[in-house]
């Protein structure tokens, strides 16, 4: 077993060849099979340096941009945020928060204080030294009263932020946050250069394993290694592409004809043909990620909480995971968080809303109605089946009296056409690993991203309470309640939680996958190799 073992470290290395390892192996008692397989696998655990790796995502638009505030889907966030920048912490492969820029963090005992040290030596891409001002003013940046960031409404319990010397940061808050470390790993909040206190967002100079080359909104991005990233050894490839590719078909005649080495969002209706290809692998994981159907709650008739009732039971949403995600993903509830045991404080809101008939004609009747017509815009830049889902979602709401009239919208410009602009649309949610992060993000009456424009006077309180709150038991009880309200009266239909589904070539390494976004937490470029 010793030699056995040698073998195996030499192979890692490149130093044995396939044929070698084999042969030890069956004369150490392997069968041929297992002996093949377990060469595959040492070769490919040992990250080695090198080569151009091009994946394809499923978004990208003319209006890409390299605001952070702005990273509105995967062809800004895995490029700019998860290739190119750093936050002051990560969420790493485990689902864990861990320091990045930070190489530490303490908190009050009341948690309303945070102060973060930052890491000694890191540079930007333009050698310019990190220090504690430009990370002042990378938050700063999101916190101006005309901000239109993101990250604006889970900046808002910051009150003041101040470098303390060169390399240590202190942020009060309004009030306690136990999660705030998972707020400062936030996407949308890089760290980037400044001057007088005004960053530098347009060049796209950050301190990440990448520099960027080329930026093509809608298009692709190029990006080359950072030889002077602070992660030891990373990155190991020399050079990243992301591609736009927003039609599936694309994506996959890509990564089949050797064009790209990886593809996001896999044609769940053809992913029996990928797994026949030996060359390439199919990875699937469970995160956070949701498909939801959000309405605007103060356009008619959506400001009624009837009709939003009545709409959320006349879809089929078991019909909806079998037939349009072939079972790689579960029914939703109308909670953006996933039932437990998902993140601390889920729970899984009573009763659960399905498909209904009969209830659905008494909210329409509650509602003083007797039939009911809405427009829904789909795109598959929402999420890719969204178009299928809108056919089935006619097809199920016909039997409740409801006509719901399927608007197929232009891929390109989407998001700044039809997203919380048209009444009742599609659109999809990563997520994320903390109820606060997720409701501040989407559902806090002035959230920048509040998709459907709901405000709940309770929900906005207890948002605010459970934050600060100590006991844990109270916080729970907070936490189930404002699921239980979005559930009831929210203007968020959660179709389904979606798995992520891609695929690669094996000629790409990699170690565990993390979950918290997808594409490998927005994160592949920097943690995959070439084998």
């Amino acid at each position: 077993m010793y030699d056995l073992n040698r073998m195996k470290a030499l192979a890692a290395k490149g130093k044995v060849s396939r044929r070698d390892f084999v042969q030890f192996a069956l004369a150490s008692g392997m069968t041929v099979a297992a002996a093949e397989t377990l060469f595959v696998k040492t070769v490919r655990a040992e990250p080695k340096k090198g080569g151009f790796c091009r994946v394809g995502l499923a978004h990208g638009s003319t209006t890409d941009t390299l605001d952070p505030g702005n990273y509105l889907d995967t062809s800004t966030q895995v490029p700019f945020s998860g290739s190119m920048s750093n936050q002051l912490t990560e969420v790493n492969e485990a689902g864990e928060i861990i320091p990045e820029l930070a190489e530490s963090y303490d908190a009050s005992d009341d948690a309303a204080t945070w102060v973060f040290h930052l890491r000694k030596g890191v540079t930007f891409h333009n050698g310019k030294d990190m220090t504690a001002e430009d990370v002042v003013a990378s938050y700063r940046f999101h916190m101006t009263e005309d901000s239109k960031s993101a990250a604006k409404s889970v900046l808002a319990p910051v009150t003041d932020i101040k470098a303390d010397g060169s390399d240590t940061v202190v942020f009060t808050l309004s009030a306690g946050s136990a999660d705030f470390p998972f707020i400062a790993s936030d996407y949308h909040i890089p760290i980037m250069p400044s001057a007088d206190g005004v960053v530098d967002w347009q060049s796209g100079i950050r301190t990440g394993p990448f520099i960027l080359e080329n930026f093509n909104p809608g298009v692709s991005v190029k990006l080359k290694r950072n030889p002077n990233y602070f992660k030891e050894g990373r990155p190991y490839f020399d050079e990243f592409e992301s591609l736009a590719l927003t039609d599936v078909t694309a994506r996959t005649n890509a990564l089949t004809t050797g064009e790209i080495h990886w593809m996001a969002r896999c044609d769940l209706k053809t992913l029996h043909l990928l797994e026949r290809n030996a060359d390439l692998e199919i990875t699937e994981v469970t995160g956070y990620g949701h498909y939801v159907l959000p309405m605007l709650v103060d356009v008619p008739p959506f400001d009624d909480v009837n009709v939003r009732m009545a709409l959320k039971h006349a879809i089929d949403r078991q019909e909806i995971v079998d037939k349009i995600f072939l079972g790689h993903a579960t029914a939703g509830n109308d909670s953006p968080i996933p039932p437990p045991p998902s993140v601390p404080f889920a729970i899984d809101p009573q009763p659960r809303h399905s498909f209904d008939p009969d209830k659905a004609k008494s909210y329409l009747q509650k509602a003083g109605l007797s039939s009911l017509a809405v427009d829904l815009s789909v795109s598959d830049a929402a999420f890719e089946g969204a178009v299928d889902c809108g056919v089935l979602i006619k097809e199920s709401a016909a039997k409740c009296g409801i006509d719901v009239n399927v608007v197929r919208e232009p891929s390109d410009g989407y998001w700044d056409n039809v997203w919380r602009k048209k009444a009742w649309s599609a659109s999809y949610w990563s997520g994320r690993p903390t109820i606060d992060w997720m409701f501040s993000t989407a559902y806090a009456a002035d959230a920048s991203w509040n998709e459907t424009r709901w405000k709940h006077p309770r929900f906005n309180e207890l948002l605010v309470q459970a934050r600060a709150e100590q006991d844990q038991a109270k916080r729970a009880a907070m936490y189930a309640e404002m699921q239980q309200i979005l559930h009831d009266d929210g203007g968020e239909v959660v179709l389904v939680f979606n798995n992520y589904v891609s695929a690669n070539s094996r000629q790409l390494g990699h170690g565990k996958i993390g979950t918290n976004w997808e594409v490998d937490g927005y994160r592949l470029g920097e943690r995959w190799w070439f084998v």
